[in-house]
């Protein structure tokens, strides 16, 4: 780890609301990439007849605990229940219902108030709602980390592109970028999401027809700065291809304003998913989605806890992105770096100077 590196280090720890935000956030995260051990309407583990079956990961017939049809077990049927617990038993997991299972046994019609069966209630369909959050948790995220990273790609490459060549490729791209900026991004979307049943990457490849502008302006003004600089034109003199000096020479100095946009980016992809979802036209329907659940809850005044939920959950994730982003953005902070170094003890001067070394080229 270089001196440069160790220092950014410490000024992401130095912001206490990012560092911790960015751990809860990556805790949240892997847990729900295991939503189906933590939400599912399957077991985790049946023992029948000392032989181990795992529902979770594998479809098992009813003929193999003993029933009379050869279609996937239905394991919340208490005729099968008493089947699999005559002769073994059966391990489930903290929430016994997944995203798109119906409880059929409320004491009220849906939505359902939170009980002790459902910690937060039901939706109008009678589906669990932390089951619903739990993996619209994850599939936002999900959705917004690919559509981030494909996005960063595409705006990056055409940013380097525009900065490195400028003259006429940089004055026709950017008079297209600004029309483009300026079609009514959430229209096109709405009219594009009806035209088609949107998959999930369907509606990537949509929204990542206006999302990769958003790190292009912030690319071109570095490679703008950098393509006359010493050591850009000593690498053209000793015969470096183009390509080469843009990725090897100057992209990396570019990547340190993409770096601190990102979390943002990922902040404002969550969000325009989320609105999709809401307007429906987002999603598939039946999905687990935050929107469809905000959208839920504006349908069903009569129920807050469903609006409430969903409201709580999204403010609470892109809070955590947005302090992230804080830290993020400080880590890189020049300024800080060197204010930093020019408090190093005598015994860190030689590190201090080679990290200066380092941030400036």
């Amino acid at each position: 780890m270089t001196p440069l590196t160790r220092r950014r280090l410490a000024n992401f720890k130095a912001n206490r609301r990012g560092f911790w935000s960015f751990w809860i956030f990556l805790v949240l995260f892997v847990l729900s990439l295991g939503a189906e051990f933590i939400a599912n309407d399957k077991p985790l583990l049946v023992e029948y007849e000392n032989r181990y079956y795992w529902p979770v990961f594998q479809a098992y017939p009813e003929t193999t605990f003993g029933g009379e049809f050869e279609t996937e077990t239905d394991y919340r049927d208490p005729y099968v229940r008493d089947l699999i617990q005559a002769k073994g038993w059966m391990v489930w997991p903290p929430i016994p219902y997944s995203y798109r299972t119906i409880n059929y046994n409320l004491p009220v019609p849906a939505p359902a108030p939170p009980s002790a069966d459902n910690w937060l209630g039901t939706d109008d369909q009678g589906r669990d709602v932390v089951a619903r959050l739990i993996y619209g948790f994850r599939i936002s995220v999900l959705f917004g980390l690919v559509l981030t990273a494909f996005s960063s790609v595409v705006g990056v490459a055409a940013g380097a592109v525009q900065g490195y060549f400028g003259g006429l490729t940089d004055l026709l791209f950017q008079r297209f970028i600004e029309i483009w900026q300026g079609l009514p991004t959430l229209f096109l979307l709405i009219i594009l999401a009806s035209v088609v049943t949107p998959t999930f990457w369907w509606l990537l490849g949509l929204l990542l027809l206006f999302s990769w502008t958003a790190l292009v302006h912030v690319v071109r003004a570095e490679f703008l700065r950098a393509r006359n600089l010493d050591y850009v034109r000593a690498a053209r003199a000793l015969g470096a291809g183009d390509v080469t000096i843009m990725v090897r020479h100057v992209l990396p100095n570019a990547m340190v304003a993409t770096l601190t946009f990102m979390p943002f980016i990922l902040n404002g992809s969550i969000t325009t998913l989320t609105a999709l979802d809401f307007l429906g036209f987002g999603l598939p329907p039946g999905s687990p989605s935050l929107g469809e659940l905000l959208a839920q809850g504006k349908a069903n005044l009569q129920a807050p806890w469903l609006g409430l939920t969903a409201f709580f959950v999204l403010a609470i994730m892109l809070s955590l992105l947005i302090f992230i982003g804080e830290a993020v953005r400080d880590a890189f902070d020049p300024r800080k770096t060197i204010a930093q170094m020019s408090t190093a003890t005598p015994s860190d001067e030689a590190a201090a100077a080679a990290a200066r070394k380092e941030a400036a080229e």
